[in-house]
């Protein structure tokens, strides 16, 4: 009996060999951290798993919900998640404290954030926010990053006070004036116009100076170096992905609702709108879609280094890498 199961054995395997062409490998746990709870701009992740993109790249994705950049940051500078999405300035001041990650795709080209005030506050502009109360939370990037807006439109950083309130709870708040000003991405713009009509005051940092990279995709720095082929791989896919909703948002929409609970289609579909204007720009539609520029990479260093300032210097250029991009996936160059 023996005998015959050492013959049978080898056989049977040989025979399940010719049959997949590839014995079975293992596929690679990856676990993404975003840096909010998830909306349109994320949409593209949970496609591309529901498609079983990254399943057929050999990768085993778990995504995480984030609190804020600079807690995605920290997790994936830490080796706590292989991946992240990231606000790319908050991003840097990370580094700046040591922590090992680097971008390998832009999702913001041009920078998400914005300010909105009630014109009824007697608010006229940025430069009457002295003396007032800005709602966000505490991780929020854009809290993290006020005192360059504030030096740049030249008021003292000092001069506002900031309340803590949850991404769901801004435009309450800023209802019933528990805060006078709010923070949020130019992605749910349209909402706030519903809502407050011409009576909704507005500024974008990339119109006040201040167009620095926003969320990109970041993998610890360890892992990249030990896995080069599984980050070429994940970002390969996340790539397409994001072509694809651009094409086509809506079977990502009904990807991105099927996980996650309580979202409005039809404010995730104005979200995405402003996404594709968000994600476009020269690099990325004639390099690759999510690559960088080399120059506005330094710049954006520089911006952070004089106006908020970094623990430890470093050369910028070691921050991105678009070398893991699909070269033929672009941007599209038309609205």
């Amino acid at each position: 009996m023996r005998t015959r199961l050492s013959v049978v054995l080898p056989a049977l395997s040989a025979a399940l060999l010719l049959a997949t062409g590839t014995p079975a490998v293992a596929a690679e746990s990856i676990n993404l951290m975003l840096n909010w709870t998830p909306t349109a701009d994320h949409a593209p992740l949970y496609y591309a798993k529901a498609q079983g993109w990254y399943k057929d790249a050999g990768i085993d994705l778990t995504i995480e919900a984030g609190k804020g950049s600079a807690l995605s940051a920290q997790r994936v500078g830490s080796g706590g998640a292989k991946f992240g999405i990231s606000d790319f300035p908050t991003a840097l001041q990370a580094v700046g404290k040591g922590a090992e990650l680097k971008a390998v795709m832009v999702i913001y080209a041009n920078s998400p954030q914005g300010f909105y005030w009630l014109k009824s506050s007697g608010i006229k502009g940025p430069k009457d926010f002295s003396g007032h109360k800005i709602g966000n939370p505490p991780g929020d990037a854009s809290r993290l990053m006020w005192p360059a807006f504030a030096k740049k439109i030249g008021i003292d950083p000092a001069s506002v006070s900031f309340v803590n309130i949850s991404p769901q709870a801004k435009v309450g708040a800023l209802k019933s004036k528990a805060v006078d000003i709010i923070s949020d991405f130019y992605n749910e713009h349209d909402l706030k116009v519903r809502e407050f009509g011409d009576n909704l005051g507005f500024i974008a940092w990339r119109n006040a100076g201040l167009n620095m990279y926003g969320n990109s995709l970041f993998v610890n720095s360890a892992y990249l170096a030990s896995n080069p082929e599984a980050v070429k791989k994940f970002t390969a896919v996340t790539q397409r992905a994001y072509q694809a909703c651009v094409k086509d948002f809506e079977p990502c929409l009904a990807a991105l609702t099927a996980n996650v609970s309580g979202l409005s289609p039809d404010n995730q579909r104005d979200q995405w709108n402003r996404i594709k204007d968000l994600m476009r720009d020269e690099t990325t539609t004639t390099v690759a879609l999510g690559a960088f520029d080399g120059k506005r990479v330094q710049a954006d260093y520089d911006l952070v280094k004089s106006l908020i300032g970094l623990d430890k210097d470093f050369d910028a250029a070691t921050m991105f890498t678009n070398d893991y991009l699909d070269k033929n996936v672009r941007m599209q160059a038309d609205k």
